[in-house]
């Protein structure tokens, strides 16, 4: 199958308040990850398929919306969605690839992973994975896309939900605070605790925190 061209330029979306297939007689999936910018932990990404026939209302960018709306909108999504699928990409994989490159497997995955395979997907940001499908770069779209919302919900909840057993296992770190940012806190804890297995070391305040044990241990 051949695979999907990246796009060079983003495509920008009108905001849509309703659901919206694009283009008659096309199914599409919107895709979104989280997970990206934090110290610690895997990047998630989720697949949405949208069902016209069951509206969700209240979708918009995960980022947007409190902890509580997202958990509700995830079960909603879960119920009534054409079909989902939730992926990602392990710390390992991260420091291997590199964030974005990680990022992108991510997608792939989660895109791989519907059980109803969509002609168009519709990718949230500046950058498409290599799928096997149409793939469209929509700026902003986790705001604009119903389904790249509902993606982003998924990914969102998700990947909280990970870091919140994460704390159990390493309460130290506060990991349900930060959800893996590099925030004081967490640098703080860091600087007094060092890396645990799950951050990622390709990152350069981990990677100097590694520096630091090795450092100190060569002494």
């Amino acid at each position: 199958m051949k695979q999907a061209k990246r796009m060079t330029s983003p495509v920008r979306f009108a905001p849509q308040a309703t659901l919206c297939f694009d283009v008659p007689g096309q199914l599409a999936c919107g895709v979104d990850e989280a997970g990206r910018g934090p110290l610690a932990g895997s990047v998630v990404a989720a697949a949405v398929i949208l069902d016209p026939a069951r509206p969700i209302p209240g979708l918009d960018d995960s980022k947007k919306l409190s902890a509580k709306t997202r958990e509700r909108l995830y079960g909603e999504i879960v119920r009534d969605a054409l079909a989902y699928s939730i992926a990602e990409a392990s710390v390992a994989e991260i420091d291997s690839l590199n964030i974005l490159q990680a990022t992108m497997l991510a997608m792939r995955r989660a895109v791989e992973g519907l059980s109803v395979t969509p002609d168009l997907a519709y990718i949230d940001g500046n950058r498409c994975p290599a799928i096997a499908v149409r793939a469209e770069a929509v700026v902003g779209g986790d705001a604009l896309v119903p389904a790249i919302s509902a993606a982003s919900i998924l990914a969102k909840v998700t990947r909280d939900r990970q870091l919140a057993m994460l704390h159990v296992a390493h309460p130290h770190y506060g990991f349900d605070a930060h959800m893996g940012y590099g925030t004081t806190q967490h640098l703080a804890a860091l600087a007094k605790h060092g890396p645990c297995v799950h951050h990622r070391r390709s990152f350069a305040p981990v990677r100097e925190a590694w520096a630091r044990i090795e450092a100190g241990s060569a002494l």
